[in-house]
């Protein structure tokens, strides 16, 4: 099999090998959730529960009043009683309303939806059911699903993308989904191409993962599946899980600036989301639960786990995860390219928390910014062919407009500039800055 990439990006050490090949372990119950009411790109939600109400593991506690297209409601991931409805702080480091659930020893009750055939209801219903199970991207963006599946008429789509490439080192959940639940990837896969009408699919992984090709070609083959899926290999370059990245490797199509993926006749979906995409339709479960890894050099038992939203990783008793916080120098949510650092364990997993990476000093980067040299180095690295030095000085002059020009909004803030930079600057977080500064001034 032909092993295809893209131009440019980063050898970066992977770092999985802590938790490569391991099954995701099922976390011991928590005693209490704090969820997030807002878990998605798009429109706000209000709880639709008050304090001192009893709820089911899987009902519904927040959604927008009026459902908008841009919003996908939150469920309660534990049996319990509403202690507190308040702001507390979430993994990118603001504060948001929060639904903290106690749980009710011995109730173990759950409120799922019940199970649709996706090959026979109507698109209608099909994009109803994913919305309401709560469905967003769980590779890290947190796009509405649903919205995704239904794009304008008038763009010419023709290709579906399972994105298994999981580019970020330490991180294994999508590797040990993918060994331990193809069929349900694969059934996901069918659904979207169902809902689209779209006609080819391809599952694009890294070649670090090649020895997962037969567990798919397996599946294919006994479901006697009609669709036309095939497997694609790419090199192992970091950042070869991007959107844009993974499109240009399998297909040699380019996303235009200020476009997206249907812009180029594609839609790319998380082997996660595919496969709790497949859940809603064969069970009814909505997104409740959240697979991650848990690793870095402070955790002593690194492993991929599976934990209900909201939970907090400080919760987790030592014998199932056994943290030493004299090394813990650095908490990473997500991946250490692209995730945010915090600076405490009481922070909830969200639905598109892939992983927690616990960093000692010697695995973190020099903090200390100095100069910029002029090197060049981050204009020969942006995988997206921007100049982050000029979108650099142009916010530190004060003009957005020329940041703009110089491809602000077409950074997808991979990390691969501020990681190469020998003057260590942050450039990303300078980045994200100046997109917030971007909306305020819109607004």
């Amino acid at each position: 099999m032909a092993v295809k990439t893209f131009k440019r990006g980063l050898k970066l050490p992977t770092r999985k090998h802590a938790t490569e090949g391991k099954p995701v372990e099922q976390a011991p119950p928590p005693k209490q959730v704090v969820i997030p009411v807002n878990q998605h790109f798009g429109a706000p939600n209000k709880p639709i529960v008050n304090i001192g109400d009893h709820v089911i593991r899987g009902q519904i506690i927040a959604d927008d009043v009026t459902p908008g297209p841009m919003t996908v409601p939150v469920h309660a991931s534990i049996s319990g009683i509403i202690k507190k409805i308040e702001p507390r702080l979430q993994s990118n480091n603001t504060t948001g309303i929060c639904v903290i659930i106690e749980a009710e020893e011995g109730n173990t009750q759950e409120e799922f939806m019940t199970p649709l055939d996706p090959f026979t209801c109507s698109k209608e219903d099909a994009l109803t059911r994913i919305r309401d199970a709560g469905l967003v991207g769980l590779g890290g963006a947190g796009f509405p699903t649903h919205v995704k599946l239904s794009p304008p008429p008038n763009k010419h789509i023709n290709l579906i993308i399972a994105d298994g490439a999981e580019c970020e080192p330490y991180l294994t959940t999508d590797e040990a989904a993918i060994t331990a639940r193809p069929h349900l990837l694969v059934k996901g896969l069918e659904i979207v191409m169902k809902i689209t009408g779209i006609k080819k699919a391809i599952i694009g992984m890294e070649d670090n993962k090649k020895e997962l090709i037969p567990l798919i070609e397996r599946e294919l083959r006994i479901n006697e599946i009609k669709a036309d899926i095939s497997v694609g290999l790419c090199k192992t370059l970091y950042p070869q899980g991007g959107e844009k990245m993974l499109i240009t490797a399998l297909t040699g199509r380019e996303v235009p600036s200020g476009g997206l993926p249907m812009d180029a006749g594609c839609i790319v979906q998380n082997v996660g989301t595919l496969i709790a995409i497949a859940e809603a339709f064969i069970t009814g479960k909505p997104v409740i639960d959240r697979d991650l890894t848990i690793s870095g050099g402070a955790c002593n038992t690194p492993k991929n786990i599976r934990i209900p939203i909201g939970a907090l990783i400080k919760d987790l008793p030592v014998e199932f995860m056994d943290i030493d916080y004299s090394k813990l120098a650095k908490i990473i949510f997500g991946g250490p390219m692209m995730g945010n650092a915090v600076y405490s364990l009481e922070i909830p997993v969200q639905k598109n928390t892939s992983g927690v990476i616990l960093m000692t000093r010697e695995e973190t980067i020099a903090e200390e910014e100095g100069p910029c040299i002029r090197c060049g180095r981050c204009v020969r690295n942006c995988p997206c062919r921007l100049s982050p030095v000029i979108m650099n000085n142009s916010l530190e002059s004060q003009d957005l407009d020329y940041a703009v020009k110089a491809g602000l909004m077409d950074c997808m803030e991979c990390g691969s500039c501020s990681y190469i930079c020998p003057a260590r600057i942050k450039l990303v977080q300078r980045f994200r800055v100046g997109k917030q500064r971007l909306r305020m001034r819109a607004k």
